[in-house]
């Protein structure tokens, strides 16, 4: 049985091996560390019984107006605890907290465009593809569009959120407002 708990600073010692996977984004420690001081209700990780990480979801609040949201910084699992509906268990938290403690009209996160398995995994969690972020990933020989990937929460009645004059579109990385 594995538990989902906050993240403490003492975990960055330890999810080297979560890291691994070459479509996890890995940042500096000053940017966890800044996660967790801001938004540590956001930022959770899910742990063996001998307290091994297996997962984590960072996440932050943001926006203004009906554009406040929840937002899916990164979340990943190791490779050896995939398949277990971890993920879920993550993204469901985010997204409950999202809406309370933070009263959000939405969650929304950013996906490779190539990364096939990870769209559906959202899809199937109500997420859509909301509009393209052209180059939004820097590779070494070549940049890759991101999908911005929406679900609304119960306070987006309407469904605002999820529309942009009914179609998908597409924006420069610099207009990302973050």
């Amino acid at each position: 049985m594995s538990s989902l708990r906050q993240f403490k600073a003492t975990d960055l010692f330890n999810f080297n091996a979560i890291n691994l996977d070459s479509l996890t984004e890995t940042y500096n420690i000053s940017f966890y560390l800044s996660y967790l001081a801001r938004w540590p209700d956001l930022f959770s990780v899910q742990c063996t019984p001998n307290n091994n990480l297996m997962a984590y979801v960072m996440g932050k609040a943001e926006g203004k107006g009906t554009d406040w949201h929840g937002h899916v910084t990164a979340i990943t699992v190791a490779p050896e605890y995939r398949r277990l509906g971890l993920a879920q268990g993550m993204m469901d938290l985010l997204e409950r907290v999202s809406e309370y403690p933070y009263n959000g009209y939405f969650v929304d996160l950013f996906v490779r465009r190539s990364n096939k398995v990870a769209i559906d995994f959202y899809t199937q969690l109500g997420y859509s593809i909301y509009r393209t972020v052209a180059g939004y990933y820097n590779g070494e020989t070549e940049n890759e569009d991101a999908f911005d990937m929406r679900k609304p929460l119960k306070r987006d009645v309407d469904r605002q959120s999820v529309r942009e004059n009914g179609e998908n579109f597409i924006v420069q990385p610099h207009e990302v407002q973050f």
